[in-house]
């Protein structure tokens, strides 16, 4: 039995992102925007931004994460798959879209950032291990594919990360008697792949822009089954 865990977990976020702090994240995020829809680049901009009000480093990530240009934001919203997934071949992001499950069940802090995304501050690092969060992120995960009656999800990791082997174990074993085929790949190059893929899980910025299409799962599955009380909506 794992001991429990809080995937994501800083007791400095209860107090950075809520009340007051909330309202100037909130305006530093509208400079932040203004800043990008002026053709500012992401990391220039938010460490200006972040400076002028005084943000921590956790505030200053959480931006970065949350805010988007008008222009990718449209990019990411027209490749957003919302039909009939029925028979569909779904690709996802392995660690991307487990961890902030984990975070979520863990009542850790999430953004719900401007482009519909979910995300967490985790952070990976190249380290991970199972927790006692795992298992029931990932059958969350099989029942709501479940639900869409796809026809197979391939899950990709990344093989360098620690633990990446027992995790493609767990979900092999925690998916396989359910109404859709599963394959769990480990390898080098999960986002370059990813990018050139349609149908993908993710919430990773980088390969929502360049993928064909994406599928807002973790948002399906938070807004629906997951309540958690550390959430910020930059999506306002």
């Amino acid at each position: 039995m794992c001991k429990i865990v809080k995937r994501g977990h800083f007791p400095s976020d209860e107090k950075e992102f809520t009340g007051k702090h909330v309202d100037k994240l909130y305006k530093a995020g509208q400079d932040l925007y203004y800043l990008l829809n002026q053709g500012y680049n992401i990391k220039g901009a938010s460490v200006f931004v972040g400076n002028h009000y005084l943000l921590s480093e956790r505030q200053r990530l959480a931006l970065s994460r949350a805010i988007s240009s008008e222009k990718n934001i449209k990019i990411r919203k027209e490749k957003e798959v919302k039909d009939n997934l029925k028979n569909s071949i779904v690709n996802i992001d392995g660690f991307n879209t487990i961890i902030t499950l984990e975070v979520a069940l863990s009542n850790s802090l999430l953004i719900k950032c401007m482009d519909g995304t979910i995300r967490d501050l985790a952070g990976l690092r190249g380290t991970y291990r199972i927790i006692d969060k795992t298992e029931l992120s990932i059958m969350k995960i099989g029942e709501t594919l479940e639900k869409h009656k796809i026809k197979k999800a391939n899950f990709y990791l990344d093989a360098p990360v620690s633990n990446s082997g027992n995790l493609k174990k767990k979900i092999e074993e925690l998916l396989k008697n359910f109404d859709f085929e599963v394959e769990v790949m480990n390898i080098n190059n999960v986002d370059s792949t990813l990018e050139t893929l349609d149908n993908v899980i993710s919430s990773d910025a980088i390969i929502l822009d360049k993928c064909k299409s994406w599928i807002n799962i973790n948002r399906e599955i938070l807004d629906k089954k997951i309540e958690n009380n550390l959430c910020v909506d930059f999506n306002l």
